[in-house]
């Protein structure tokens, strides 16, 4: 079981919107808070048996994020849109996740921020719009993507809050 739950869809509401926007307008100051004291140690951990680190965790969130930004621009400009999948996990092995945790961080808060303002001007026609996920060979809509990436930050929270704890536990 995942730390807070598999993604669970909702049908479109105005309240399931706005709590939905401000987890994507919040998610980088929820995160920055969860790790602002983690030392190197404490950036290396797991909150399971070969899960990625904390540190890869937020660097993911980074890519992850920027990814669907992307195609939800895709998705406004195009007619449902065949997306690029990539293999996150293999993207979380590549070097450049040895960057500083506060680089990845700084760029979930402009992404966010820039997220969050254009995302505030859709309408609800927008939020039905879709794009063709190939990997997956489904068809989904902005609405679906809102909310997966809403809950995939409050996710990986968890996951670092769990690494920590255990961490805790231990010392």
């Amino acid at each position: 079981m995942l730390p807070i739950g598999p993604y669970i869809e909702q049908p479109f509401s105005e309240t399931a919107l706005r709590e939905r926007l401000l987890d994507i307008r919040f998610l980088p100051d929820l995160l920055e808070r969860t790790v602002q004291t983690l030392d190197e140690y404490q950036l290396e951990l797991s909150y399971r048996e070969g899960g990625w680190s904390v540190r890869q965790i937020i660097h993911h969130l980074a890519d992850s994020h920027l990814n669907a930004y992307i195609r939800c621009k895709l998705t406004m400009t195009e007619n449902n849109p065949t997306i690029k999948p990539y293999d996150q996990d293999l993207w979380a092995d590549l070097n450049d996740n040895d960057q500083p945790v506060n680089l990845s961080i700084t760029l979930l808060h402009a992404l966010h921020r820039r997220w969050h303002g254009w995302m505030m001007t859709f309408s609800e026609e927008d939020w039905m719009k879709t794009f063709y996920h190939p990997e997956y060979q489904q068809t989904t809509t902005l609405w679906y993507t809102l909310g997966k990436y809403a809950w995939h930050g409050k996710h990986h929270v968890a996951q670092i809050e769990a690494a920590i704890s255990i961490s805790n536990f231990l010392d």
